[in-house]
């Protein structure tokens, strides 16, 4: 029931800002391809606030605002929190999704850097896998194990999006490479920053998170099988596209400093042709021993959000309210920075 200007809006919003998913959305039905969009568009415009923005904690808190008002049923008058309203009523959304993205986000904020693979692993549970098991919530998929692949799908990637990141991120003085695995190749983080450079080390850790990637991307497959028939095209276009994205970056020589990996319109319509044989495939082939895998230790917690009790709060949540607890401190501390330089100057 997402109002048709809104609607609108958050398709302009996705064909301009995501042009891979807006190709992958295309083999979606049109019952789920909207409600998606939308879903996409608050998803974006949360991280545009944070990225954009040079007050990164006050932008966080900000959207926990919108999204406290949203599930009171009161959106703020903007066309992405109206549409996504709208389907957290249509699809009884579990809140502690959308409130795991904002958590990330909040991390984010805080210029967090992670030690190992499974902090990173964390992180990528809520800026992707969180989209993810509300995806599978848009298409009436809450069963726990097709929930778990559908976590292992956003994981890949968002590994995906931080290999082809590398040197855009550290350009913006953001790393996300594990701090571990650095310094087994000897790379000095903060040297790094200072002057990005494809450096054998950093083109190792890429190749590694790309095979980690790799490894989630094969074992989501088996979830993506066990979605509505109707759903399964877009859903593996989306998996093909973006691993073409690492492939691409293997092509490269794991050299994402100096150049983006970019895929063509040509290669597109390949795995969206390939997605469809795919989906032919999953209606005869036997059930994958995968989809039974157990979840990711780091994402088992949108898989109990979404298939349990939708309502009920994990335990997950004290940290969501420490991130939040330490944006408001930072939030403070940088308003007393401000007020003490306003009253210094006008004296």
């Amino acid at each position: 029931m997402i109002d048709p200007q809104d609607m609108q809006f958050c398709r302009d919003a996705i064909r301009h800002g995501s042009l891979s998913f807006h190709a992958a959305s295309r083999l979606l039905p049109r019952s789920v391809r909207d409600p998606a969009l939308a879903l996409y568009a608050f998803c974006r415009l949360a991280d545009d606030e944070v990225d954009l923005k040079t007050e990164k904690a006050a932008a966080v808190l900000m959207l926990k605002e919108r999204l406290e008002m949203v599930y009171a049923g009161r959106p703020r008058n903007a066309a992405p929190d109206r549409a996504f309203a709208s389907l957290v009523e249509d699809f009884d959304m579990p809140r502690a999704l959308p409130e795991a993205l904002l958590e990330g986000l909040a991390w984010d904020a805080m210029e967090r850097r992670y030690d190992d693979l499974p902090e990173l692993i964390a992180y990528s549970a809520r800026v992707a896998s969180a989209v993810g098991v509300m995806m599978s919530v848009l298409m009436g998929e809450r069963n726990a194990d097709a929930l778990a692949r559908a976590c292992d799908l956003g994981v890949a990637m968002q590994l995906t999006n931080i290999a082809r990141d590398i040197g855009e991120d550290a350009r913006e003085n953001r790393l996300y490479l594990p701090l571990g695995w650095l310094q087994q190749e000897g790379v000095d983080p903060d040297e790094f920053l200072a002057n990005p450079r494809a450096e054998p080390g950093i083109r190792i850790c890429v190749s590694r998170l790309l095979r980690h990637a790799q490894h989630l991307y094969q074992r989501s497959e088996a979830g993506i099988a066990e979605l509505p028939l109707q759903c399964r095209p877009g859903i593996y276009a989306a998996r093909f596209v973006y691993a073409g994205i690492g492939g691409q970056i293997r092509r490269s020589g794991f050299e994402s400093v100096s150049q983006r990996a970019r895929t063509g319109k040509g290669q597109k319509l390949g795995w969206l042709a390939w997605s469809l044989w795919r989906t032919a495939f999953s209606m005869v082939a036997p059930h994958s021993p995968r989809l039974y895998a157990r979840p990711l230790p780091e994402t088992a917690f949108l898989v109990d959000a979404a298939a349990q009790d939708r309502h009920a709060q994990t335990d997950w949540s004290d940290t969501l309210y420490t991130a939040f607890a330490q944006l408001q401190t930072q939030e403070h501390a940088r308003r007393r920075r401000m007020m003490a330089s306003v009253r210094t100057h006008l004296q």
